[in-house]
């Protein structure tokens, strides 16, 4: 596989702020479960197991920023990505946990 860039949650809000993010994909691939006790506003949600066969859903001209909970989902996922011609892929760094200590902490933790 492919390996991928790392964002941090705070790299990634510098480069893309909060309401100037109409040109990045944040991928969200947990489980529904998941979602519904933590989301980042915005983020397009395709379980981890669904990535595959909705592939033609995502652009391949615009970043994607992949996360899970901690990670470990999410680089799997944007290494496949990678794998298949998505040329601006990035992994969040400590997935969307991270984000919620570091960037906004009206997003809940699990």
């Amino acid at each position: 596989m492919s390996e991928v860039p790392e964002l941090t949650p705070l790299e990634v809000d510098r480069r893309w702020p909060e309401g100037q993010r109409d040109g990045l994909v944040l991928l969200d691939v947990r489980e529904h479960e998941e979602l519904e006790l933590a989301a980042i506003a915005g983020a397009r949600h395709i379980p981890m197991r669904e990535v595959p066969e909705r592939l033609a859903e995502l652009p391949k001209d615009k970043p994607i920023v992949v996360f899970c909970h901690a990670g470990g989902r999410s680089r799997r996922v944007a290494q496949f990505l990678a794998a298949n011609g998505f040329e601006q892929v990035y992994n969040l760094d400590g997935g969307i946990d991270a984000w919620s200590r570091t960037v906004d902490e009206r997003v809940g933790r699990y």
